[in-house]
This record gives structure tokens, C-alpha cells and sequence, in this order.
């Protein structure tokens, strides 16, 4: 049973809060990791059926930066 007021409890509601608000962020930064991995696959895998490496996995990778910082950004500034 926690005791109102006393040291631990505040600690623990304390890193409660922190853990409950870094969720957003954590997830932000999942989904921009996600997609720039998601689109440079996809990028390298139709250079080696079209044969025209580098070029669509370098477009894969502008792609997902920038559909990974758009997803982050709305998160930030939702805030």
C-alpha cells in the first residue's frame, strides 16, 4: 500500500508522467525510422528488377525522409 506524500510516491508518479509523455516522441521517431527503411527496400528491390541501381533507392530514401519528418512534424507541432 503507497502512503500519500511520501518520497516514493512522488518519485513514482514522477517517472509515470515522464514515461507517459516521451510516448509520442518514441513513437515519432519509430515512424520515421520505419519509413525511410521502408522505402529504401522498397527503392533497392526495383533496382534489382529493373536494373537501375542506385537510383530508385535513392529516391526511396528522399521519399521516406521526407514522409518520416512530415509524420514527426505533426506530431511536434501538435503539441
Amino acid at each position: 500500500m503507497r502512503q500519500k506524500g511520501s518520497s516514493f510516491n512522488r518519485s513514482f508518479d514522477y517517472l509515470q508522467k515522464i514515461i507517459r509523455d516521451s510516448g509520442p516522441v518514441a513513437a515519432a521517431s519509430y515512424g520515421l525510422i520505419g519509413a525511410v527503411v521502408l522505402f529504401i527496400l522498397l527503392g533497392y528491390f526495383l533496382d534489382t528488377w529493373l536494373g537501375t541501381a542506385p537510383w530508385l533507392m535513392i529516391v526511396g530514401l528522399i521519399i521516406g525522409l521526407g514522409s518520416g519528418f512530415y509524420e514527426l512534424s505533426k506530431i511536434i507541432w501538435k503539441r
